[in-house]
């Protein structure tokens, strides 16, 4: 069954910007956390559709995560063991800072 946020994540007030996803527990380098956008068309035009967990990752240039393409969607993964109430973070790739 979906779920918007895997039991180990929670949303709150970020250092970096705005609300930002954080770990609840320790978090294994590796795991998958879950889809974080869908890839669709419309008028033969991509679009890619945020969910929750997508929604609320904050950037940074040393990330703890990295969106994984896989089939018609992207999954958040672990690149490094989360800490709990450690900000999970991935490099923004639309845009060079």
């Amino acid at each position: 069954m979906y779920r918007p946020l895997d039991d180990k994540l929670t949303i709150k007030q970020s250092n970096i910007e705005g609300l930002g996803l954080f770990s609840k527990t320790h978090i294994k380098k590796n795991t998958i956390l879950g889809i974080s956008h869908i890839r669709t068309y419309i008028d033969g035009k991509e679009l890619l559709i945020r969910t929750p967990l997508g929604g609320f990752y904050n950037h940074s240039l040393n990330p703890n995560c990295i969106k994984v393409k896989h089939k018609n969607f992207f999954i958040l993964k672990t690149i490094k063991d989360l800490t709990p109430n450690e900000e999970l973070t991935v490099k923004y790739t639309l845009y060079t800072p």
